[in-house]
């Protein structure tokens, strides 16, 4: 069974958000109680969280399913739903989260950071908040919107300040048992190193953390071995350190070409890892033939831009020049980092001209898009079993300029309006002020809408006409305050007003 997990996917899935309720308030000697249906919870967030104490992805990788709580429905009595239960995944520093696609969605570094990762949906409307001045009694509530779900890759890039590199066997679980507390695996066989190793050393007063990951072989680049799986632990390290096996007595190998095979393997993962590559740890040179070898080699070395330190991580020898060599560099590596920004807000004003969603033709298929946020959102809360409900929809989307933005590219009655995931028959609305306030609204019974199944649509002709009909009232109230009335002023029929 697995102990070590740095990569994973995991299916996250946010709460769905509650649904509203219609409601109606009924008590003995209250006949006109009213609305009082309360309003759905909304659905718990899928949060990433960093945590000092864990160290491995293992436990997503046993339960990949990951799901927040949904919010609970609304209630009569104004009682509003709980909202759903936030999904906590605790995850070590130097986590990242990206897509399927590759796209990065988050990089946790720090104790206590969070991020949301997936959020809930938000929770419908009852119909206590629906009501209004025309809708007094609503017979419908809002449902609640589904929460987010997708598939994250969370992958652990360790954070260590110096990376140990070098073949199998070179002796790298040694240096840092040697140099810090860690007590990693340590055998006399190749990849002994299964998982990377990860050590905190105190050289003076500076103190850094040192990682290695298991051996890499010739060919690597193209997954032979362990070592490629694992090179991402070392991406973030400032400082990499090139440990050499002075004791081999593999024929055909040698120090320079050990290190000439390493640098071809890091330029064929990530190319900057090269310019990080500084220090060549010569070790073993407790072996005499080993020790022998250090002069002829320090030269070549030398001359590649590699600092030389010949150790004996069995003896201890040259290991604590070794360490505050490293701290000098991680301390120059800290110094050169840039200033942290401050965190700034910027609030883009919205422009004039933007009505908060657009309308797109499909001249294939002959249907309009209409893409927004709101016109989206209202259309996943909307019941489209109510019929009220779904003139409620209507009058929002006229109110939007939804109807008059379709006329304008083109819509015809009849023609498919799709709107997130439903289509409609684009069928205009009938005009506010040509009827009474309740035909007007479309108001019937509750849970009807008098406008769904009317036998007869009104056309753009006589949408024209009841606007102009509606500007009467007005220019009636103006003769009579003039005290200028005269037959003409009158309607037909009230000559004899």
């Amino acid at each position: 069974m697995a102990a070590f997990v740095d990569r994973v996917v995991v299916h996250v899935s946010a709460g769905n958000g509650g649904h509203g309720v219609a409601s109606i308030h009924r008590e003995k000697f209250k006949p006109l109680g009213g609305p009082d249906g309360g309003n759905g919870g909304n659905g718990g967030d899928v949060v990433l969280e960093v945590d000092p104490s864990v160290h491995t992805l293992l436990d997503f990788h046993h339960r990949p399913h990951q799901k927040a709580g949904n919010g609970r429905p609304g209630e009569g009595s104004n009682r509003h739903g709980a909202r759903g239960a936030d999904r906590v995944l605790r995850v070590p520093a130097g986590t990242v989260v990206s897509t399927p696609d590759g796209r990065v969605v988050a990089d946790l570094v720090g104790a206590g950071t969070r991020v949301v990762l997936a959020s809930g949906g938000k929770g419908g409307l009852g119909n206590a908040a629906l009501a209004n001045s025309r809708r007094k009694a609503p017979g419908f509530a809002l449902l609640g919107e589904p929460g987010e779900a997708f598939d994250a890759v969370i992958e652990l890039k360790s954070i260590a300040d110096v990376g140990l590199v070098g073949f199998p066997s070179a002796g790298k679980s040694s240096l840092i048992a040697a140099m810090s507390a860690a007590r990693p695996k340590i055998a006399d066989y190749p990849f002994t190193t299964l998982v990377p190793n990860l050590g905190v050393v105190r050289a003076g007063d500076t103190v850094f953390t040192m990682a290695d990951v298991p051996g890499l072989i010739p060919g690597a680049s193209e997954g032979r071995g362990l070592g490629l799986e694992f090179l991402r632990h070392i991406e973030r390290c400032a400082v990499l350190v090139h440990v050499v096996d002075m004791a081999t007595m593999e024929p055909g190998r040698d120090p320079e070409s050990d290190i000439e095979a390493l640098q071809h393997e890091l330029a064929q993962y990530r190319g900057d890892l090269v310019d990080r590559l500084r220090v060549a740890v010569l070790n073993k040179v407790d072996v005499p033939d080993a020790r022998d070898l250090v002069d002829l080699v320090r030269e070549p070395l030398e001359q590649r831009g590699l600092r030389v330190f010949p150790v004996s991580a069995a003896t201890g020898e040259g290991l604590r020049e070794l360490g505050f060599a490293l701290a000098a560099a991680v301390e120059e590596y800290r110094a050169a980092l840039p200033e942290p920004e401050p965190v700034r807000v910027t609030l883009t004003p919205r422009a004039v001209d933007d009505s908060g969603f657009t309308v797109e033709r499909d001249p294939d298929e002959g249907s309009f898009t209409v893409r927004g946020v709101k016109p989206e959102r209202w259309v996943r809360q909307t019941d489209f079993t109510n019929d009220e409900a779904v003139g409620f929809l209507a009058d929002r989307l006229n109110r939007l300029g939804v109807e008059d933005a379709l006329q304008e590219a083109g819509a015809q009655e009849g023609d498919t309006i799709v709107i997130g995931d439903v289509a409609f028959d684009f069928v205009p609305t009938l005009p506010a002020g040509t009827l009474s306030v309740e035909e007007s609204a479309g108001l019937g019974g509750r849970g009807t809408d008098s406008r769904i199944d009317a036998p007869h649509r009104v056309r753009a002709d006589e949408r024209l006409a009841a606007k102009k009909a509606r500007r009467v009232p007005y220019e009636l109230s103006e003769a009579t305050y003039s005290g200028t009335w005269t037959d003409e002023d009158l309607p037909d029929g009230d000559d004899d007003a």
